[in-house]
């Protein structure tokens, strides 16, 4: 016989959203509308249910020095943090009565719509936007569920340089009296669309005794900082190459297009303790020389932010289940003001109505 102590009361507790695109994201402004879905196998009481919206940034990472050292360098940064009760102690003894059976309680949340930077993760830094809900109960351990939903932010157009046309110039002269080489890159504009071209033109100038060859390199650059500190990482996403350039051939023109791949992550450049940037490196290849090399910034730009909304596209239950409340000490954070109005009474919460916006509620 199952001890008396597994025969939980609350059988279901989650917290769910609808898609408003076929990408299943959002952005700055937007509104999300979802449930909170609680089930309880009778009637129970309840101090209080709580919704809450969080956006933050998180970086940690360990380094190992001489003599078994090692040292964790972290750090946080938050953009908004939201909260609304959508059961509230009530009743002198606090707690409300909820009557057995399955419970549906909507909320409507909207994005504040200003800079924020678009979700990612790393093994070592991560940038999550988050809805979350709680319930406690008098002398128990705190319930919980939660789902993240993916925030890309809007393209920033104002980010200095964007469509602006890029030249960088390298030369180099060769060991033994082989002459030198030098080269000029272009290209029309920094920032680039999911599946554009970029076209890149190289001006070779082949003034030696030896046969050149062009490649390009495109890779992502991350870029952690904590306590003074930064960790880098590179991850070269493709590479391609062009025909030689013979020697003592003079000038020549070597043209590449190059197609951005469209399931890469837009460019981080508006987090400080955190950023993800992409390269386009062009080098020449020369046999028994160290090659010479320029790098261009090249900005990645988020999918257009219009959208259609879509019918009958609910999406599965994020963070199914609960989970005892784990961490006694919770970081505190930064307040953002946000507009909810209160939902209506657990016992007409099935129609599953959304609220507007009248009522300011801060954590």
């Amino acid at each position: 016989m199952l001890p008396t102590l597994l025969k939980m009361t609350i059988k279901n507790l989650q917290i769910e959203y609808d898609a408003i695109n076929s990408r299943n994201t959002f952005t700055n402004g937007d509104t999300i509308n979802g449930r909170i879905i609680l089930e309880v196998s009778k009637e129970t009481n309840v101090q209080s249910l709580l919704f809450i919206a969080k956006g933050k940034a998180r970086v940690c990472w360990s380094e190992h020095y001489g003599n078994n050292q090692t040292h964790v360098y972290w750090s946080d940064e938050k953009y908004y943090s939201v909260k609304h009760h959508m059961i509230r102690e009530s009743r002198q003894d606090g707690n409300e009565v909820i009557g057995k059976g399955r419970h549906v309680f909507p909320f409507s949340f909207q994005i504040p719509n200003r800079k924020m930077p678009s979700s990612f993760h790393s093994s070592v830094g991560r940038i999550v936007h988050k809805l979350k809900v709680e319930l406690k109960q008098s002398m128990k351990l705190t319930k919980k569920a939660k789902t993240h939903f993916m925030f890309v932010s809007k393209a920033d157009m104002d980010t200095p340089g964007l469509m602006v046309p890029q030249h960088e110039s390298k030369d180099k002269t060769l060991a033994f009296s082989s002459g030198n080489v030098s080269m000029d890159v272009y290209t029309k504009k920094m920032g680039y669309k999911l599946g554009e071209t970029l076209y890149v033109t190289i001006k070779i100038n082949n003034a030696s005794s030896r046969t050149v060859k062009s490649k390009f390199e495109l890779y992502e650059k991350k870029s952690f900082f904590a306590q003074g500190h930064r960790k880098v990482e590179t991850h070269t996403i493709l590479k391609e190459k062009a025909d030689a350039v013979e020697a003592h051939s003079g000038k020549a023109t070597v043209t590449k297009m190059i197609t951005i791949p469209r399931e890469l992550p837009s460019s981080i450049l508006n987090c400080s303790i955190l950023k993800l940037e992409y390269r386009l490196k062009v080098y020449l290849d020369i046999k028994c020389a160290t090659n010479p090399k320029v790098k261009l910034p090249i900005v990645i730009l988020p999918e257009d932010s219009s959208r259609e909304p879509e019918e009958g596209q609910p999406l599965p239950p994020g963070g199914v289940g609960f989970e005892a409340f784990g961490n006694p000490n919770p970081q505190s954070w930064g307040t953002t003001s946000q507009v909810m109005s209160p939902p209506p009474p657990y016992e007409a919460s099935t129609m599953y109505p959304s609220f507007p916006s009248d009522s300011k509620t801060a954590l």
